[in-house]
């Protein structure tokens, strides 16, 4: 087999310039990509392979083992990402109340965006953790 290009391998453009066709090796060939529903998944005939994968990998993360991850190519978050974060909470039930507040500091709550009300129960639960924390629970 020759490394030089054949006369198929040649392409006359438009202009008269004579280019290299790329060939698609087999390896780059894809095929064609097949759609899956949930139900074709879970009517699938798994392999016992296929099944013993899934065990140990199910048994990993419930154990909590995360060791074979590899973290290396995730950025480092920058000071700006780190200042904007905010703390998750559990979802609980909620007990609907009535309050009264000033208009200034509704306009203040709402002027934060969207979500005004789980804010304000935020604040509290934030200022609430702060005094356990500390021990001034009155």
């Amino acid at each position: 087999m020759s490394n030089h290009p054949t006369d198929e391998d040649l392409s006359v453009g438009t202009r008269g310039r004579v280019s290299m066709v790329k060939k698609l090796s087999a390896s780059s060939v894809h095929g064609g990509l097949v759609r899956m529903t949930s139900e074709d998944i879970r009517n699938r005939q798994w392999t016992e392979a296929e099944k013993e994968a899934v065990r140990r990998g199910a048994a990993a993360q419930a154990a909590g083992d995360d060791s074979g991850i590899d973290y290396s190519d995730i950025p480092k978050l920058t000071e700006e990402q780190l200042a904007r974060m905010v703390r998750l909470r559990d979802v609980r039930r909620k007990v609907p109340v009535s309050v009264r507040l000033d208009p200034q500091v509704l306009d203040w709550l709402r002027g934060k965006g969207e979500g005004h009300l789980t804010r304000i129960n935020d604040i509290l639960t934030n200022l609430m953790e702060a005094e356990l924390r500390a021990g001034t629970r009155k």
